[in-house]
């Protein structure tokens, strides 16, 4: 359940192929998403804020993610994560990023710091009390600021079919390359209507949560603001899904086909 929620928040969320210049989003806008195991039971709600702030006298976006088990599952498996990550307005870059999570007991407690001049992740593992600092790629990008970061720069009228998109993150202590295959275009029923979207299949680990690396599929609306629909993971056991469920603050007018 922790690396399914922690995809979410992540994902939802490459370099060569963006160029949107008009900004897909803005101060103000929120999402809330309602998790299912495998299409019956609810698992989990998260949450993403966009907010304005200031870091080091630079305009930032600050957004916050949150993501909690509900229900049944938080009887045998409580989770409660809280991800920030302060970004260039102009840039798109984080300038820090900060998760601070507790999934059934275990806990993480990490603030990034990125030197986006020297390349540099200055990383403070607080519950552990360490400090060390990484190199980076250069304009590397966050677990979070990176689903920011694509709805703002992917270009789908030069996208095709199969095509794949890579952007360099950092998570934790390692650099990381995201990677995600475009897979189209797809009318799906949503709660607000059936909306035209785009498809991704987001590469993951295989292994022990996800059965192979194809396991998780993304929708986000095809329109401005690249709205995040709905994410579907095949898991070694089950499937978890999450889909959108409120919003509010968006930048520009949510295309809907037809109205539920």
């Amino acid at each position: 359940m922790k690396k399914i929620l922690l995809t979410i928040i992540a994902i939802v969320s490459l370099n060569t192929a963006f160029s949107q210049i008009e900004s897909a989003f803005d101060t103000g806008e929120w999402f809330r998403f309602e998790m299912s195991y495998s299409g019956w039971m609810k698992a989990g709600e998260a949450t993403l804020t966009v907010n304005e702030s200031t870091y080091k006298n630079k305009p930032v976006y600050h957004v916050v993610g949150k993501g909690w088990t509900t229900g049944a599952v938080s009887w045998f498996f409580a989770v409660k994560d809280r991800y920030e990550s302060y970004f260039d307005k102009k840039l798109n870059v984080p300038y820090k990023f900060i998760r601070d999570i507790d999934e059934g007991g275990h806990t993480k407690n990490i603030e990034i710091e990125f030197d986006q001049n020297n390349h540099k992740a200055h990383v403070n593992n607080i519950k552990h009390n360490k400090k060390k600092t990484f190199d980076t790629k250069p304009n590397i990008q966050d677990m979070v600021s990176t689903f920011y970061y694509l709805r703002n720069n992917l270009d789908i009228e030069n996208l095709k079919i199969n095509d794949e998109v890579e952007v360099n993150m950092f998570f934790d202590e390692e650099n990381y390359g995201f990677k995600l295959r475009y897979l189209g275009t797809e009318i799906i029923n949503t709660n607000f209507g059936k909306v035209n979207t785009l498809k991704f299949r987001p590469y993951v680990m295989a292994g022990r949560v996800f059965k192979e690396e194809e396991s998780l599929t993304l929708w986000v609306s095809n329109d401005k603001n690249r709205i995040p629909l709905r994410i579907k993971a095949d898991l070694a056991v089950g499937s978890l899904r999450a889909d959108l469920d409120a919003f509010k603050g968006l930048k520009h007018p949510f295309n809907i086909i037809v109205n539920n």
